[in-house]
C-alpha cells in the first residue's frame, strides 16, 4: 500500500521562480467528482494525468489532511487521452515547477485555465511530523482545506470562488 504524506501551502510571491530547476506541464481529470466524495458514496478519487510526455492513473483515499493512501500506475498516453474524455468536471491544467529548498523538493503548481491565478506549493515528507525549512515565499497552510484539492478544483474552479475564498 502506498502512503502519501504531503503538506500544501499558498504561495505569496514569485520569488520561487529563481530557484525552479524544471517545469512539467500537466493536464488531469477525474473519473469521479467532489460531490460523490462528500456524500461518502466513494472513498477515493480516481485521477488520470498527462504529465510531460507520460501519463499516470492515480487513486487517492478521500481522507482530508496530510496523510492519505495513494496508488499510481503509468498508463499509455493513448489510454490516458481516452480516459480524460470520460472524466467528470473540468480539466485541471497546470505547470508544476520543481524547486529545491533546504533538504526538500517543493512542487509549485501554477494553475491555468479556469484555475488561473492560483499558485500552491506542496512538499512530500517522510513522516507527518517531519521538520522542513519554510521558504520565504511560502504562505499559509491549506493542507486541510478541501477546496484546494485538485479534485475540488475540477468541480469548482478557482475562477468561481468568491473574493473571500481566494485569501
Amino acid at each position: 500500500m502506498g502512503v502519501e504524506i504531503e503538506r500544501k501551502f499558498r504561495v505569496t510571491s514569485d520569488a520561487w521562480r529563481e530557484a525552479a530547476h524544471a517545469v512539467v506541464p500537466m493536464a488531469q481529470g477525474y473519473l469521479n467528482d467532489q460531490a460523490a466524495m462528500e456524500r461518502g458514496a466513494q472513498k477515493a478519487s480516481v485521477r488520470v494525468r498527462m504529465e510531460g510526455d507520460g501519463a499516470r492513473l492515480n487513486i487517492k483515499s478521500r481522507a482530508l489532511g496530510h496523510t492519505r493512501q495513494e496508488f499510481e500506475w503509468a498508463v499509455p498516453t493513448e489510454d490516458a487521452r481516452a480516459l480524460l474524455a470520460l472524466c467528470v468536471g473540468g480539466l485541471v491544467e497546470k505547470r508544476r515547477h520543481l524547486v529545491r529548498h533546504g533538504a526538500h523538493l517543493w512542487e509549485v503548481d501554477e494553475f491555468l485555465g479556469d484555475n488561473a491565478g492560483l499558485v500552491v506549493a506542496e512538499v512530500e515528507l517522510a513522516s507527518a511530523d517531519a521538520a522542513f525549512e519554510r521558504p520565504a515565499w511560502l504562505g499559509r497552510e491549506v493542507t486541510d482545506e478541501a477546496r484546494f484539492y485538485n479534485l475540488a478544483l475540477a468541480s469548482r474552479p478557482f475562477a468561481t470562488w468568491a473574493p473571500g475564498e481566494r485569501d
